[in-house]
């Protein structure tokens, strides 16, 4: 019976907070990686949107940085479900549950799918100093130099990561060049642009300024096909277009809430969601970043919960070849 109570006692809560919401308490915008990075700038600028959408509302920005994402996100999945604890998660929470064996979290069983946010084309872009100028010159000085070139990424289950992986796979490279990680984004683009390390693949996020600037060599986009509107990498190739066949690679950011959220709450939420998507100011920062905001059906909880079911399934077998796991 005192359980039973308990129960009712909690249930009653979250009602009353779901007609009241989003009341005076911050709704917190958890970006599982540091701050600075990619995924970490698309949430300032969601949460600026989605702050003019919802009337009375005060979103901030919380970075739970470590394990390729992991940590952020289990902290939102175990987080009261009250609609004040939100996670912004790239292809990441499709590619952690083959690169880690032991996740505290079940992606499509512990959080409300709120909706898909942008889709960001990645990169590949190699050290200032490196003798080539084209991709078909960058893959032959690879072979060329099998075994003396690194590959940074920003740590395990990384969009860098994965995107290294992918693309190492498909030009039959894995042994050819040692990986270097890194713990985060800044630090392995400053490791390129120093000389460190040879090359790297990234969002257009973070490398675009850089590319612009000089400071890296771009060599080819991982869309199936060349970015023709983008006024910096309408040049670049498709990794598609020079030859491998199927490679399509977005890195893509949907907003998730903890399992259990008031139906009422997340309809609120959702709608903010989509007024932000349509934001003149957020489409332009979006653009800038050479981000594409979603404007189909996978704005919807539904769509992309199942949008990411598939990508789930698409990666599993592309990460599990590869071999690279972590507890």
């Amino acid at each position: 019976m005192k359980r039973l109570l308990v129960l009712a006692a909690a249930a009653t809560a979250l009602f009353a907070n779901a007609q009241t919401y989003p009341g005076s308490k911050p709704i917190s915008i958890v970006v599982p990686f540091a701050a600075g990075g990619p995924t970490d700038r698309v949430a300032r600028d969601l949460a600026e949107a989605m702050r003019k959408a919802l009337p009375g509302s005060n979103f901030v920005v919380e970075n739970v940085n470590g394990a390729g994402g992991t940590i952020g996100a289990t902290k939102v999945a175990k987080a009261s479900p009250d609609g004040h604890t939100l996670l912004l998660f790239h292809i990441g929470m499709a590619s952690t549950p083959a690169l880690y064996r032991k996740l505290q979290y079940k992606p499509l069983e512990d959080f409300e799918y709120l909706g898909l946010v942008n889709e960001v084309p990645m990169t590949l872009i190699g050290k200032p100093q490196l003798p080539a100028n084209t991709y078909r010159d960058f893959e032959n000085y690879i072979r060329a130099n099998s075994g003396k070139l690194n590959i940074a990424h920003a740590g395990l289950g990384s969009a860098s990561h994965l995107c290294g992986l992918m693309w190492q796979s498909a030009i039959n490279a894995k042994e050819a060049m040692t990986t270097i990680p890194f713990g985060g984004t800044g630090p392995a683009m400053n490791a390129l642009v120093g000389g460190q390390v040879d090359l790297m693949c990234d969002q257009t996020t973070n490398t675009t300024g850089q590319i612009e600037a000089g400071r890296v060599k771009a060599f080819a986009v991982t869309t199936a096909k060349p970015l023709s509107k983008h006024k910096l990498l309408k040049d670049y190739p498709s990794l598609q277009e020079m030859g491998l066949k199927g490679f399509d690679l977005t890195i893509w950011h949907g907003l998730y809430a903890p399992k259990g959220t008031p139906p009422a709450i997340l309809t609120q939420l959702n709608t903010a969601l989509k007024a932000a998507l349509k934001d003149a100011d957020f489409i332009k920062k979006q653009d800038g970043l050479g981000a594409v905001v979603v404007t189909d059906n996978r704005v919807e909880p539904a769509a992309h919960k199942a949008f990411v079911a598939g990508q789930i399934a698409k990666l599993k077998p592309v990460i599990e070849a590869a071999g690279k796991f972590a507890d």
